[in-house]
C-alpha cells in the first residue's frame, strides 16, 4: 500500500477543516456535532469506480466534484440549503496519496460553491474505488416532485444532454478536436451545475433534477403528480446551445433526441409552475406520466440494472 490509514484520516481532517460555527464537533471524534434547523433534508448517493467513474478518464479532483455535485443538486432540488456532508470511500490500497488528497479538494470545491462543510465520513478498503455521500440541507417548504397541477409549465434551468455527449465520446474513443467536443468530455468529468437557479427559484409547484435522463425523471414527476408532462422537442431550439450541441451530434454521429431526452449527470433542474425563468419545453395536462409530442419512441436511457 502507497499509504496507512492514519495519513489519510490526518490528510483530510486538514483538507476538510472548518471554522463553520454551525459545527460543534467536526472531524477527529466518533461522530459530528452540527447546529441544524426545524427541518432538515437528508440524501446519500453512492458512485462506483467503473460504473459511475473511471479513473483513465477523470482526474480524483473532477471525480470528487462529480459525485458531490449529485448529491447537492438533490437537496437543492427539494428547495433546501445544503449545510453538511458526510462522505464515506473505500479504497483498493492501490492509490497515491496525492490521488486522495486531489479526491479530497474536488469534494470541498464543490461544496464551497454552494456554502456547504464535510463534517466527517469513513474509510474502507474494498475490490474498486466506491464514494458515497450523505448531503443535508435546511428547508422551509420543501418542493416535492409531487405538486405539479395541470396547467403548470415545464422548465429546464439548462439545456441537458452535454454529459451524455461526452460520455459517448469518452465509450467510442472519437477524438477531442474541438471546443464543442471539450466541453462534452468536461460535462461528463464534472459537470458545472446551475445551483443559483434551483436556489432562486420562487413558484415552482414541483422541481427535480436530471441524474438520470429528462425522460426518466419526468416520467417520476408525471406519475408522482398524477398528470402527464407533455414535451415539445421543438422548443428545446430555444436555448442559447442548441445549435452547438446539435453540430456536435451531427459530427459525431450521435442522435440528438437521445442526448437531450435521454442523457443524464448534466444534473439540470425541471420545475413545473407558471411564468418561471429557464427554458419552456411543455405544459402539464390530465393523465399519468410523459409524453414527447411528435414521437412516441422512448429515447435509449440510463439504467443501472438493465
Amino acid at each position: 500500500m502507497a499509504f496507512t490509514e492514519g495519513e489519510v484520516i490526518a490528510l483530510l481532517a486538514q483538507i476538510f477543516a472548518t471554522k463553520n460555527s454551525k459545527v460543534e464537533v467536526g472531524i477527529g471524534d466518533d461522530a459530528a456535532v452540527v447546529k441544524t434547523t426545524e427541518r432538515t433534508v437528508i440524501t446519500t448517493d453512492m458512485a462506483v469506480e467503473g460504473v459511475h467513474f473511471r479513473c483513465e478518464w477523470s482526474s480524483a479532483f473532477e471525480i470528487g466534484r462529480k459525485i458531490t455535485a449529485a448529491n447537492l443538486a438533490d437537496v437543492i432540488c427539494m428547495g433546501a440549503q445544503p449545510t453538511f456532508l458526510v462522505v464515506a470511500v473505500s479504497l483498493t490500497g492501490e492509490e497515491e496519496l496525492a490521488w486522495i488528497k486531489e479526491l479530497a479538494e474536488g469534494i470541498v470545491f464543490e461544496a464551497n460553491l454552494v456554502g456547504a462543510t464535510v463534517v466527517g465520513g469513513d474509510l474502507a478498503k474494498g475490490e474498486k474505488i466506491t464514494i458515497a455521500i450523505t448531503a443535508l440541507g435546511e428547508v422551509d417548504k420543501p418542493v416535492l416532485r409531487s405538486g405539479a397541477v395541470p396547467g403548470d409549465q415545464i422548465y429546464l434551468s439548462n439545456l441537458p444532454g452535454w454529459s451524455r455527449a461526452g460520455y459517448e465520446i469518452l465509450s467510442r474513443g472519437l477524438p477531442i478536436n474541438n471546443e464543442f467536443a471539450e466541453r462534452a468530455v468536461a460535462a461528463f468529468k464534472a459537470p458545472t451545475l446551475n445551483y443559483q437557479y434551483g436556489q432562486k427559484l420562487i413558484g415552482a409547484t414541483a422541481m427535480s433534477d436530471l441524474s438520470d435522463s429528462l425522460f426518466t425523471q419526468g416520467e417520476q414527476m408525471g406519475k408522482a403528480s398524477a398528470v402527464e408532462l407533455l414535451i415539445d422537442f421543438e422548443l428545446f431550439s430555444a436555448a442559447t446551445d442548441f445549435a452547438d450541441l446539435k453540430k456536435l451530434a451531427q459530427e459525431f454521429g450521435l442522435e440528438l433526441r437521445d442526448l437531450i431526452l435521454g442523457g443524464g449527470e448534466d444534473h439540470v433542474y425541471i420545475a413545473t409552475g407558471k411564468n418561471l425563468p429557464g427554458l419552456l419545453i411543455g405544459e402539464v395536462i390530465k393523465g399519468s406520466g410523459l409524453k414527447i409530442s411528435g414521437n412516441e419512441k422512448a429515447p435509449d436511457t440510463w439504467r443501472h440494472f438493465d
